[in-house]
C-alpha cells in the first residue's frame, strides 16, 4: 500500500468511525442505542405455579404477587410518538399501564381512564408519566356509560390539546363453568365494557380526529381459541377483531389507521380479580410454548408500533403476542 492509499484509507476509516460513534450518540440521546435499547430480562420472568389470590373486581396491580413487570424500568424510548395526544383505557394497571408508559418515553402526553377503585394505580402511572416530562391526565369513570364516553375523549382531547391516538383497551372478564352461569347482567356488564365502549369512544373521538390519527384496540387470542369458561369475554374480543377490520376500511380514505393487539395469557389484575379460578390461575400460562404467563412490558411495543406514524401502511393489522400460541382468525 502506498503512502498516499494509505492516507486515504486512515482518513476514509477516521471519517466512517466518526459517522458510527454521532449515529451511535445520536441513538442514546434518543433513548435508543444498545445500551439504552429495552430489553426487559425475559429469563427471569416468573413462572407457574403462582400463588393463588383473588381480588375483588376490578382488582390491582399494586397488591399482585408477583407484582407484574409494566417497563416500569426496562423500557427506552426512541421519539416514535413525539408531540401526540393519546387516551388509553385501562391506563392504571395491566396491559393498558405497560402501552401508557412506553408511549410517555416516545414521547406522548397521555390522558388515562379508569375505574374509581383502581386509583392507587392510577396515581402510579400518573408520576410515571410525568416523571418523562409529559402532561398526564387522569380521568376515572365507568365506560358502561355512554355519556361518561362522550365526556372522557372531550376532557382529554381538550386537557391534552388534541387527540390523535385512543387506545380501547379496557376490558371486563368474569370465568363462569357453564353458560347457565352466565347471568344477563354478568353479559350486559362485558358487553358495555368490551364492545360497546370501544363503539361509543371511536364515535366520539372520529368527531376531534384528523389525517394521521390512530385507533388501536384490544383484542385477545380468545377471538380465535376460546375457553369454554369466559364465553362471554371470548365473545366481545372477537367483536373488537371484526370492529377493527371494517373500521380501517371505513376510515383509511380519511387517513385514519386503526390497528389491534392481541394479548395471550398475560398476568394482570384482569386474572385474580375473577378473569381466572383458583385452578387456572396457579398453572396460568402454562400450556404455551413459553410455559408462562406473559408480562406487560413484553407487549408495550406493540401499541406503540401499532400506532407509530412511520407505519403509515399498517391499517386492520392484528399485531400478536401470545407466547407462541399463534394468531387470532
Amino acid at each position: 500500500m502506498t503512502d498516499t492509499t494509505r492516507r486515504t484509507f486512515v482518513t476514509g476509516a477516521a471519517i466512517t468511525a466518526g459517522a458510527i460513534a454521532a449515529t451511535a450518540g445520536h441513538a442514546a440521546a434518543q433513548g435508543g442505542g444498545s445500551n439504552a435499547a429495552t430489553t426487559p430480562a425475559a429469563a427471569a420472568y416468573p413462572k407457574p405455579p403462582y400463588p393463588v389470590q383473588r381480588q375483588p373486581w376490578p382488582g390491582l396491580a399494586s397488591k399482585m404477587t408477583p407484582r407484574p413487570d409494566h417497563g416500569e424500568k426496562s423500557y427506552k424510548g426512541s421519539g416514535k410518538l413525539a408531540g401526540k395526544k393519546a387516551l388509553i383505557t385501562g391506563g392504571d394497571s395491566g396491559i393498558g399501564r405497560a402501552a401508557a408508559i412506553a408511549y410517555a418515553r416516545e414521547g406522548a402526553d397521555v390522558a388515562i381512564n379508569y375505574l374509581p377503585a383502581e386509583e392507587p394505580d392510577a396515581r402510579e402511572v400518573i408520576a410515571l408519566i410525568r416523571a418523562e416530562g409529559r402532561k398526564a391526565v387522569a380521568i376515572p369513570g365507568d365506560l358502561r356509560d355512554e355519556r361518561f364516553c362522550r365526556r372522557l375523549v372531550q376532557q382529554a382531547s381538550e386537557q391534552l390539546g388534541g387527540l390523535d391516538i385512543l387506545v380501547n383497551n379496557a376490558a371486563r372478564q368474569q370465568t363462569r363453568p357453564g353458560i347457565a352461569d352466565i347471568s344477563s347482567q354478568d353479559f350486559d356488564d362485558t358487553m358495555k365494557t368490551n364492545v360497546y365502549a370501544p363503539f361509543w369512544l371511536t364515535k366520539a373521538a372520529l368527531e376531534r380526529m384528523s389525517a394521521g390519527a390512530v385507533i388501536v384496540n384490544t383484542s385477545s387470542e380468545q377471538a380465535g381459541n376460546p375457553s369454554p369458561d369466559i364465553v362471554d369475554y371470548a365473545l366481545t374480543r372477537a367483536a373488537v377483531l371484526n370492529f377493527t377490520k371494517s373500521m380501517a376500511k371505513q376510515l383509511a380514505s380519511r387517513g385514519i389507521r386503526v390497528n389491534a393487539v392481541a394479548p395471550g395469557p398475560f398476568w394482570t389484575p384482569l386474572q385474580v380479580s375473577g378473569g381466572a379460578t383458583p385452578e387456572k390461575l396457579r398453572t396460568f400460562g402454562g400450556d404455551s410454548p413459553m410455559a408462562r404467563a406473559g408480562q406487560p412490558a413484553e407487549i408495550a411495543a406493540l401499541y406503540v408500533a401499532a400506532a407509530d406514524p412511520s407505519l403509515s401502511y399498517s391499517t386492520g393489522q392484528i399485531f400478536g403476542s401470545t407466547g407462541g400460541n399463534g394468531q387470532p382468525a
